[in-house]
């Protein structure tokens, strides 16, 4: 889920839209087997700041995040709004939000939601569906806070898998690793993996036998320092495939898509027949990249301006992929519903 560019980002979106939608419009949508004969991309919403972490619920409705930098609105303290496909209306559900960011619901209709830093609870929180109480589930790791939450996942059997990097936020750094973490469910939390330089948008296999963490390393730790002029190095863009056991431990990382020095992937969501859909943020266009179990791209969608995350809906037995993508809720009509 995403590292946010900063301000002057932000205020630039309608320029780039207005500019067209760059070399990766033109190429067209590859629809194959996954874009949905004559679909259009569609706006759900656009009055957002920076909108993230779309999950769909138990109600079939299409929950997302608003991440209202507070030192670019005045101390804002961040949203979660909700979508609903039957009526097309969208309205505020909470606010505020603990700096939501990422967004899943559990087998139990659970939502539970990755809260980031800059005045954010950092944790990860689960609130019950029947009584509206919440929960931490994950607040701290050897004592200390977590750096940021940023995206998360859910086994079948309710382990949360969640990565903890830092892109803007006036709190200490109090982990020695941005890391990723599993949850286990009698409240045990894991360090999974330390050895990927920022990860952001995590999503498990369809079969569950693999976790995919996007790479997404913009060299500092804090997006603010672009607005300085100071000379600045991206690190790495990349989606790492992990081999995950039974047990939820992960081993034998390999590349799965490497972006070299474009801005690569931000969010991720899996398929029932195992494709990786990635919000991709590359130079060459801004879009949706879908690649098969093997890392092959088969379909693409470009969007007018730089997505952050994805979520797939299926609804009277059609799929919807919904993107978030700075101000904007897009949708397009898919073939292939989520994993289950």
């Amino acid at each position: 889920m995403s590292h946010i560019r900063g301000v002057v980002f932000v205020a630039s979106v309608l320029t780039l839209a207005l500019s067209g939608i760059s070399a990766f419009a033109q190429e067209g949508l590859l629809r194959g087997p996954i874009i949905a004969p004559d679909a259009k991309l569609e706006v759900v919403f656009d009055k957002g700041f920076w909108l993230e972490g779309p999950a769909v619920g138990p109600d079939g409705r299409v929950y997302f995040s608003d991440i209202t930098m507070s030192f670019a609105t005045k101390m804002s303290a961040g949203a979660i709004w909700v979508h609903d496909p039957a009526s097309n209306q969208t309205t505020l559900f909470r606010s505020p939000s603990g700096m939501a960011n990422g967004i899943k619901f559990d087998r139990q209709g659970g939502m539970v939601v990755a809260q980031g830093a800059d005045f954010g609870g950092r944790q990860v929180v689960r609130t019950d569906p029947s009584t509206g109480l919440s929960k931490i589930v994950a607040g701290l790791y050897q004592g200390r806070p977590f750096n940021s939450p940023n995206d998360l996942d859910i086994d079948r059997q309710g382990r949360i898998y969640f990565s903890d990097p830092r892109y803007f936020g006036h709190e200490p750094i109090e982990q020695p690793v941005f890391g990723v973490y599993r949850v286990d469910t009698d409240g045990t939390v894991a360090l999974i993996a330390a050895d990927v330089s920022r990860p952001n948008g995590i999503a498990l296999s369809s079969d569950e036998k693999t976790l995919y963490v996007a790479e997404n390393d913009i060299g500092m730790l804090d997006v603010r320092v672009r607005q300085s002029g100071l000379p600045t190095r991206q690190g790495s863009m990349r989606i790492l495939a992990y081999e995950l056991d039974g047990a939820g431990k992960v081993s034998n990382p390999r590349v799965f898509v490497d972006y070299g020095n474009q801005a690569g992937a931000d969010g991720l969501i899996v398929d029932r027949d195992g494709n990786l859909y990635a919000a991709v943020q590359m130079a060459k266009g801004y879009g949706v990249r879908v690649y098969n179990p093997s890392g092959t791209e088969i379909a693409a969608l470009p969007t007018p301006i730089r997505p952050t995350n994805v979520t797939l809906a299926t609804r009277d037995g059609k799929t919807t992929l919904y993107v978030t993508a700075g101000t904007t809720l897009y949708r397009i009509a898919t073939t292939v519903p989520a994993r289950p």
